[in-house]
């Protein structure tokens, strides 16, 4: 008898996304890749479509991960040759990240793998195009706003951790 699920959103949201990052570490394995990884490269990638060269900041922003966490993927993935680190012209306390050559492809190779992921996990929802689709992302979309909000008091961003390089 399988035990039945706790019936909260919190757990839900939670179950769903544990489940999800199991999915998702065991089909980039094949790259060498983690999770993790894939969303600093595919962030990069993203935000780097019109020739940016975003800093670790603005990156973390984007992917939605903390600042140190990026730096320290953003540190391996120089190490194994995906992606290029550069002091920023403009603020000599952050960096320039791009991707390399290598880096590019693999993200190329590692999202069609997310891609069919993706496909399976929306399919009982009638996949990406669907209006059960639409409704689940405006609701997930309103949750994060309202996660965001409350995660920072008073309305600010967090503490700055202005003497790290970013």
């Amino acid at each position: 008898m399988t035990p039945r699920r706790v019936q909260t959103v919190g757990y839900l949201v939670w179950h769903l996304s544990t489940k999800w990052r199991i999915a998702v570490d065991r089909a980039l394995k094949q790259f060498g890749l983690t999770h993790a990884h894939y969303l600093v490269l595919g962030s990069l990638s993203e935000f780097s479509r019109g020739g940016a060269r975003p800093s670790q900041r603005e990156l973390a922003d984007f992917a939605g991960l903390e600042v140190m966490y990026v730096s320290k993927l953003v540190r391996g993935l120089e190490r194994s040759g995906l992606l290029r680190r550069a002091d920023h012209p403009d603020d000599p306390r952050a960096f320039q990240l791009e991707l390399s050559a290598r880096g590019a492809d693999l993200v190329e190779r590692s999202a069609a793998v997310m891609r069919e992921l993706f496909h399976q996990l929306l399919t009982p929802i009638g996949g990406r195009t669907g209006k059960r689709h639409v409704a689940l992302m405006r609701t997930l979309e309103a949750l994060l706003d309202k996660a965001e909000a409350l995660g920072r008091p008073n309305g600010t961003r967090g503490p700055e951790a202005s003497r790290k390089r970013r």
